[in-house]
């Protein structure tokens, strides 16, 4: 590997990076009596110094990236964004150590949205604000981000089929190509304008209005109010919230052809979201009917909005709540409980397993049944008209697999660390899921400040595991062990 250009490439990471400090530090300065305009304007000088730094003595030159550079490209700018994405929290102090001050900047760019905070809205608007913009940030991915923007066509030509598929499958676990980028590009624009000024309608704040939007796009859920969504009480807003967050969870490319093309390619006629949204409305029909017969709810209205609003957030790894879903029924909690696990579609902003894979997983199920009964047949497995090779199946068996054994050591070792049986398990799939909240100490209404150490640098390590989607990482890994 060229360990040069690895770093010249992470320092333009750096320097979106501290683009967004700047940002976050002039919201800061605009608002009376802030004292975060220090602390992210700080953050960002030092950010831009050293991300500025291996621009003036590193040429990117003719160099095309290979698929090991690219990859560890990929990880290692995710993992230093996060180092010094944690530098506003911890300059500004409070309930900020080194520790709490990781775990947010972690929680932010893997777009999870579990929190150490118990008081959200003591936190000045400034810092707010860089708060929700990690999430803006890590909802897109800083590596797809910094590669459409700020290094332009030329060197985007320099860059290897491999070299760019994985670049953006950091922000897009789908992603296939440069047009793509464009493509997921625009819609995750668009989708955060159209959310703000259709928020902005329903009587939010601009403020209020920007930080949900972009917060919602993300798929993370971190909000600037304590009790989440419920805080505003606002029914029209809690609509416009569902309808974006379901667009978030579905693949972005579809969305492009679909509604900025009107291309014939519509997301109407795909399978895997046919399967997604067919699976938010039973589950939302399944826990309306457990809310009104076991959850204390009179009003069919009432049930039906909750039980719509949870489903998306879950599903979808967003995580914003406008109930405490702890106090919810068994069934209702089990059915979120597994939308957690397999949430939204591949290309979308969404964590977890993905749709897609759950799909071609059972898909592949069926296949080796059918063999069984008929061995001399052959079958082809199809997704969305496209064949599917056996390598690609047994990929999926795999990251499941990866993904599950992880999901349970995690879970050990958090009840290892003193949590019962139902946070700790739950708190494992909110975190490799990027999920946010779970159940029982970690509930929607509640946060991670009270976790030992030790279980919030594992929560960080399954965020990061999980927003990577594992494969990454072992790949950097035995690169590492192979040198």
């Amino acid at each position: 590997m060229n360990a040069k250009i690895i770093v010249w490439y992470v320092g333009v990471a750096l320097l979106l990076v501290s683009a967004l400090m700047a940002v976050s530090g002039i919201i800061a300065c605009c608002t009376p009596g802030d004292v975060s305009r220090m602390p992210l304007l700080f953050s960002a000088f030092a950010t831009g110094i050293v991300g500025f730094f291996p621009l003036i003595f590193i040429r990117s030159g003719q160099h095309k990236l290979n698929f090991r550079e690219a990859n560890c490209i990929v990880v290692v700018s995710w993992l230093v964004g996060c180092l010094f994405g944690m530098f506003p929290y911890f300059f500004y102090g409070g309930d900020f150590n080194l520790v709490n001050a990781l775990f947010e900047s972690v929680s932010g760019f893997t777009t999870t949205g579990a929190s150490i905070l118990t008081d959200i809205e003591a936190l000045p608007r400034g810092l707010q604000f860089w708060r929700i913009a990690t999430a803006w940030v890590g909802g897109i991915g800083i590596v797809t981000l910094f590669s459409r923007l700020m290094i332009g066509r030329q060197d985007q030509a320099k860059l290897s089929g491999t070299a760019i598929s994985t670049m953006a499958r950091a922000g897009m676990s789908s992603g296939r190509s440069e047009r793509f980028a464009n493509r997921i590009l625009v819609t995750y624009i668009v989708l955060t304008f159209v959310t703000l000024f259709a928020l902005k309608l329903t009587g939010l704040g601009w403020f209020d209005a920007a930080t949900t939007a972009m917060s919602a796009c993300s798929t993370c859920g971190f909000c600037d109010r304590n009790a989440s969504i419920a805080s505003f009480a606002n029914p029209a807003a809690e609509v416009v919230l569902t309808f974006a967050m379901l667009a978030s969870g579905i693949n972005f490319g579809l969305l492009f052809l679909t509604f900025v093309r009107g291309s014939g390619k519509s997301v109407f006629k795909s399978e895997i979201f046919r399967v997604f949204f067919g699976m938010v409305v039973l589950c939302t029909v399944l826990i309306t009917q457990d809310l009104l017969t076991r959850g204390g709810y009179t009003s069919f209205g009432a049930a039906l909005r909750d039980a719509a609003f949870q489903v998306t957030s879950i599903s979808t790894t967003t995580g914003f709540a406008t109930q405490d879903t702890t106090l919810w029924p068994p069934l209702s909690m089990g059915i979120l409980v597994a939308c957690s696990l397999f949430c939204g579609c591949s290309g979308s902003t969404s964590g977890g397993i993905k749709m897609d894979r759950l799909l071609l997983a059972l898909k592949g199920v069926g296949k080796k049944m059918r063999n069984f009964m008929n061995p001399s047949a052959v079958y082809t497995i199809r997704m969305d008209g496209v064949p599917r090779s056996e390598r690609q199946v047994n990929d999926t068996f795999g990251f499941i697999f990866c993904y599950l054994i992880i999901l349970g050591v995690g879970g050990i070792i958090n009840m290892a660390g003193g949590l019962d049986f139902t946070t700790a398990v739950t708190a494992s799939i909110a975190c490799i899921g990027n999920v946010g909240p779970g159940f029982g100490e970690v509930g929607s209404m509640a946060n991670y400040g009270d976790f030992p150490v030790l279980l919030k640098i594992s929560g960080m390590l399954e965020m990061l595991v999980g927003r990577l989607e594992i494969f990454p990482i072992l790949y950097l890994l035995q690169g590492f062990r192979e040198r």
